[in-house]
């Protein structure tokens, strides 16, 4: 009996990964950005120039059967060169050490076709966290040269002690200089392969 239940098991896992359909990211219609707030008072932003994801999306069902992303640490972009290098250094990403964040994707719950929860593993200075990222498919789409598109929306929030980055100054008057709360906010573009 165990058996049979395993061998169907693998059968319905099969048939789903078999209508999931490979996708490569067209970063140059992507971005990878965060914010978070300075002095408690107005927020920050960013981003990372350098990432990349493979992606299974089932554009029948608008389910997301896998998304592997990695992201350059070295990259962060706040706009600020000295700011840059600070999130750089030992006192956040320790990016010598560790030069890629990792996202693997472990879950994905279908509200609708244009929405649904991802949830999957964030590593960053090697410490992996379960996390959930609010999801937006905007829409499927063959474009100009044939291909078959999928834009989609990501957002969600971490802590950043949760990882290790704990550097902060504690204000006179109250608060501190920087929030523990890091907003996560992604816009992705992928190409069938």
């Amino acid at each position: 009996m165990k058996l049979t239940a395993k061998l169907l098991a693998g059968l319905f896992l099969a048939a789903g990964l078999l209508n999931a359909t490979p996708y490569s990211l067209d970063k140059a219609h992507s971005e990878v950005g965060f914010s978070v707030k300075h002095l408690m008072i107005t927020k920050v932003n960013g981003q990372f120039k350098k990432f990349d994801a493979n992606i299974d999306f089932d554009s029948k069902t608008k389910v997301f059967k896998s998304l592997n992303a990695t992201i350059k640490t070295e990259s962060i972009n706040t706009g600020i060169e000295k700011r840059d290098n600070h999130l750089r250094s030992a006192d956040f990403f320790l990016a010598k050490k560790y030069p890629e964040l990792k996202f693997v994707m472990k879950t994905y719950i279908k509200k609708s076709d244009d929405e649904g929860v991802m949830i999957g593993d964030l590593t960053i200075r090697g410490i992996t966290k379960e996390v959930k990222l609010e999801v937006e498919i905007g829409g499927t789409i063959k474009d100009l040269e044939g291909n078959n598109r999928v834009g989609f929306s990501l957002e969600g929030e971490i802590n950043r002690t949760d990882f290790d980055l704990k550097w902060n100054k504690a204000l006179e008057f109250g608060g501190v200089a920087v929030s523990e709360k890091v907003e996560l906010e992604v816009e992705a573009q992928a190409v069938e392969k």
